[in-house]
């Protein structure tokens, strides 16, 4: 049943990052019309590495978008975890957790996950230079109001607005951030080492005192790589451009730490401290709800950031195909959507997605207090766990994470 929009639906998706593109390209797939709404005037191609684990790529594969990812990108074929001297301590069997949970996990540039999306939606859908700035809520529908005057009509909302979301903002009021403890440093080089040839695919985390390193291929020849550093908040601001005070750091730790350190331009390095939110309740409130790191923002120790959104795109998606749609009696000869159904849908939506999320955002803060750990007697302990312990064991305890499947 067509709607006054002309389709199934009309959704306003406010942000156009990884899960705002997603939710629009799921929308599409229903029959709804999507329309993306972009703070920025232009999509640039910024950010560091992205990984995608089995789950993330059969959302993908959904999407429409899984073989251009496959082509940009890199498979997971080599897993390790060492210590900071190089020590093995664990090599996980990344092929047989690829044959259990149904797919190859993968490494990819952000720019490249970026256009594999926009290549799945049409131009026109995207409005670039809307600053969101509030919603309302309408009997038969919601406006969005932008920060350049204009103002955009839809059955429903969605705050895919990352973060620091706006939408989210309004629903729920301030709320603080969460800070982890440690600020982060990621880069992008073009560099070869015969430890890990391009062939083999994946990398490996060195693991230290408050400190950690990690090394993966993206594709293309280029490595992703990011240390995280314990240090109270703020460190950001003292860190950011101090490359050579990065090398310190690293001083007499495994190579080919400090050797993809010193073959990254300043320019291809990002600093930030990390934070997430303390997971909420309740995701909606009417035709209005939340997706991707509006929704849910996490620590990236897991890897799930950009999966959960791509989860949560594909759910939405199916709660609203799914809703009973009748005609509204305030606009009888048009076929609208009905708030009731919206909101059913929206509720059944997060009813869905809310436990998962919940407990990945906490088991993503509880991995990073293992591996930042400081005490010398805890990290000892630790890294005899992880050589004591079976690698299979070790990777079969995420498979209810990379497994899943929507």
């Amino acid at each position: 049943m067509q709607n006054r929009f002309g389709k199934q639906g009309k959704a306003i998706v406010i942000g156009a990052g990884i899960g705002g593109l997603c939710t629009a390209i799921a929308l599409e797939q229903i029959g709804w019309e999507a329309v993306i709404y972009e703070r920025a005037r232009e999509l640039k191609g910024i950010g560091a590495g992205i990984v995608l684990a089995a789950n993330a790529m059969k959302a993908l594969d959904r999407l429409g978008a899984g073989e251009r990812v496959r082509a940009l990108g890199a498979p997971v074929r080599t897993a390790e975890i060492r210590d900071w001297t190089g020590r093995l301590l664990v090599r996980l069997p990344v092929r047989e957790q690829a044959q259990r949970c149904g797919a190859d996990s993968y490494m990819i540039h952000r720019a490249d996950l970026q256009q594999a999306l926009l290549g799945c939606i049409r131009k026109e859908s995207i409005c670039l230079g809307h600053s969101f700035s509030r919603f309302e809520t309408e009997e038969n529908g919601v406006r969005a109001f932008f920060e350049n005057g204009e103002a955009a009509c839809g059955d429903v909302l969605i705050g895919a607005d990352g973060i620091h979301s706006n939408v989210r903002k309004q629903l729920f009021g301030e709320e603080l951030l969460r800070y982890s403890g440690y600020t982060a440093v990621r880069g992008i080089a073009v560099y070869r080492n015969e430890r890990y040839p391009v062939e083999t695919g994946g990398g490996f985390e060195a693991w230290g005192k408050g400190v950690r390193f990690g090394f993966s291929h993206i594709g293309h020849g280029r490595i992703h790589w990011f240390a995280a550093i314990n240090a109270p908040e703020g460190a950001e601001k003292r860190f950011a451009g101090n490359k050579e005070d990065l090398l310190k750091r690293f001083e007499g730790w495994y190579e080919p730490i400090r050797e993809v350190i010193a073959a990254t331009d300043v320019s291809a390095m990002l600093w930030n401290d990390i934070y997430d939110r303390k997971p909420l309740k309740s995701w909606s409130a009417g035709r209005v709800t939340l997706a991707g790191d509006a929704a849910h923002p996490m620590l990236p120790n897991l890897g799930q950031g950009a999966g959960q959104g791509m989860e949560d795109a594909l759910v939405l998606a199916r709660c609203l195909s799914l809703s009973k749609y009748r005609e509204n009696a305030a606009n009888s000869a048009e076929n609208a959507v009905t708030a009731s159904g919206i909101e059913a849908a929206c509720q059944r939506y997060e009813l869905l997605r809310l436990k998962r999320t919940k407990a990945i955002v906490r088991g993503s803060r509880m991995m990073g207090r293992i591996v930042q750990l400081e005490n010398p007697l805890a990290l000892a302990v630790r890294n005899l766990a992880m050589r004591m312990i079976p690698a299979r064991l070790q990777s079969k305890r995420l498979d209810w994470i990379v497994g899943h499947e929507v």
